[in-house]
């Protein structure tokens, strides 16, 4: 695993450290439904589909996709095998949605292992389809928002290997070549995790262009495949513009394993270079002085003993030969009342007396690791003592103290973090080594939003009790990570709903909106002056801002299958509704 070499460099001018929570309002907000003529393509979790990273993958796939490039314009695929989009510009007056494009075979009927069918808006005028069953679709859309009553055409279809879903795609031209990205995400199953859930997450970036045919006849095909493996579903994965490089945030690391199916050659590992030899002397202690025993070649005398000793360096050699000690002493000594010996003709024996009594030395000469200390029994048991709270069996071990220790018994639901430290990390394109790690640490993932089309996809963490959202910008070498925008609380705000199942924004950071699995969205505004004379009763001043909380309850007892917003309104996909709020005039 790459180790972190970067942080995520927070913009304090974005927090409010005056913010106090939010304020609870009636206003009703407008809602108007849509009645789907058949149900959406839900495809429900098997039982061969038993983890977690099922779960999340799957199970918490949002159907509902918004295109970025035209606004209050969504897309969903129903069990006919209908791609079908919805453009709202007047709410009273809500049209059914219309077919963009339809499957070869109905993505719910088909034989086998299946996964339900996926969307990604590639550019202004592309798209990439999944089926569910392997199979990747490129469809040119034209301009979506101009001639939205144009059928999508497609113009690459490739099965791929094992079902998938679209994670991530963009485009882009380079010397008149047309290319796409598209990244792959599947849980397959893995033979050599035997201590684990047995199963193993790839993520596939592949590469389409039209580089092949003559130039009034391109046709496009697949020019590169590279595969990363991990242990975990990524809660973020998406390819840079131009195809540069990745960035991929999970709680456990990924790495590129294949390219066009052929595994990469991993550089041999250099061993480190550990010296294995003995130690040339011992050596022990007390308060007052320090006893070394160094040992000596055969056959050494008295008389073949070099020892030279000052107040703060001593020197040992035997005859011509190069020193066995020689550097300076920890701390000073008495060299009057030092003295040597040699013991046994195998070793010498040397004593200094300490000139300050009772501190205790970490080494005898500075920056030499060629002796090993010696620990008198007594020493031992007054170092266990002092580490004794450290693995005592009670919460508190010394109840005289005037802070107790935490008790994690007593920690909230909405406190706790996930047990592993999730990274996020950045791999370049070309290398596809990583170059750029940071450490989430208890920076919970919250979710993912488009803010910009020309961009990366953005997200927001958890930082303390507060919601900051981040955008990349690979382009930038000093801060690949922009913090955006700040949600005040909404960190600790969103930990407290237990049926939470998708969060979003809206693109001009007005509100943030968290979705239950059933009826309920949560709506945060933004701070915003008040009409209205208030004043904190508590602290006696006025308050020029109040940020507000709303709650929306669907006319539905359909599970909630996904969730988007605009600026201007919220979309909420059930499996035979289309909910619009509208949450901003």
């Amino acid at each position: 695993m790459a180790l972190p070499n970067c942080s995520l460099k927070v913009n304090r001018e974005l927090l409010d450290p005056s913010f106090e929570s939010y304020r609870l309002s009636l206003d009703s907000i407008p809602a108007y439904n849509v009645e789907l003529d058949a149900a959406v393509a839900e495809v429900k979790l098997k039982d061969s589909q038993y983890t977690l990273d099922h779960v999340r993958a799957f199970g918490m796939y949002n159907y509902l996709h918004i295109d970025p490039w035209y606004e209050d314009s969504v897309y969903f695929v129903d069990s006919k095998g209908r791609v079908l989009n919805l453009t709202v510009t007047l709410d009273t007056a809500l049209g059914k949605p219309r077919e963009m494009f339809r499957f070869e075979s109905d993505p719910i009927s088909c034989e086998g292992e299946q996964l339900c069918a996926s969307l990604s808006l590639t550019s202004a005028t592309w798209a990439a389809l999944s089926d569910g069953t392997g199979k990747l679709t490129l469809l040119r859309t034209s301009k979506r928002g101009e001639s939205s009553h144009i059928k999508w055409e497609p113009m690459f279809r490739e099965r791929l290997g094992e079902p998938f879903i679209i994670v991530h795609s963009l485009a882009h031209v380079r010397s008149h070549v047309h290319t796409i990205e598209v990244l792959l995400l599947r849980v397959q199953k893995d033979p050599s995790d035997t201590k684990g859930s047995g199963f193993s997450i790839s993520l596939e970036w592949i590469t389409v262009d039209n580089s092949a045919g003559q130039d009034e006849e391109r046709k496009y095909g697949v020019r590169k495949r590279r595969m990363m493996k991990g242990k975990s579903v990524p809660h973020y994965a998406a390819v840079e513009p131009q195809g540069k490089g990745i960035v991929v945030a999970s709680e456990k690391p990924f790495a590129f394993t294949e390219v066009d199916g052929l595994p990469l050659e991993e550089p041999p590992v250099e061993a480190m270079e550990v010296e294995n030899s003995d130690p040339i002397y011992f050596w022990q202690q007390t308060e007052e002085d320090v006893t070394l025993n160094v040992r000596l070649p055969e056959g050494t005398t008295k008389d073949d003993i070099r020892f030279k000793l000052a107040v703060d360096c001593l020197r040992v050699r035997v005859g011509d030969h190069a020193p066995l000690l020689d550097g300076q002493l920890f701390a000073p000594v008495d060299p009057e009342a030092s003295t040597w010996t040699i013991k046994d003709d195998k070793s010498l024996e040397v004593s200094l007396q300490k000139r300050s009594e009772g501190p205790l030395w970490s080494e005898v000469i500075l920056e030499d690791r060629r002796g090993e200390y010696l620990m008198s029994d007594e020493q031992k048991s007054q170092l266990q003592q002092r580490l004794s709270y450290l693995t005592s069996e009670d919460l508190n071990p010394n109840p005289e103290k005037d802070k107790p220790p935490c008790n994690a018994q007593e920690l909230e639901d909405c406190d706790m973090f996930p047990e592993d430290s999730s990274t996020l990390m950045r791999f370049d394109g070309a290398t596809l080594k990583p170059t750029h790690v940071v450490s989430l640490g208890s920076h919970q993932f919250l979710f993912s939003v488009h803010i910009d089309p020309s961009e990366m996809p953005a997200f927001c963490l958890r930082h303390d009790v507060e919601a900051l959202l981040w955008q990349p910008r690979p382009n930038q070498d000093n801060d690949v990570w922009e913090h955006i925008s700040t949600f005040n609380a909404l960190g600790y705000v969103q930990a407290s709903k237990r049926d939470k199942k998708y969060a979003t924004c809206a693109p001009n950071f007005s509100y943030a909106a968290l979705c239950e699995c059933l009826r309920r969205v949560f709506i945060y505004r933004q701070p915003s002056p008040v009409d209205t004379v208030l004043f904190n009763r508590k602290q006696g001043r006025q308050v020029g801002q109040v940020a507000k909380q709303q709650v929306a309850n669907l006319d539905t007892n359909d599970p909630v299958l996904g969730f988007r917003a605009t600026n201007e309104r919220l979309f909420v996909l059930t499996a035979n509704n289309l909910f619009v709020l509208k949450v901003n005039n």
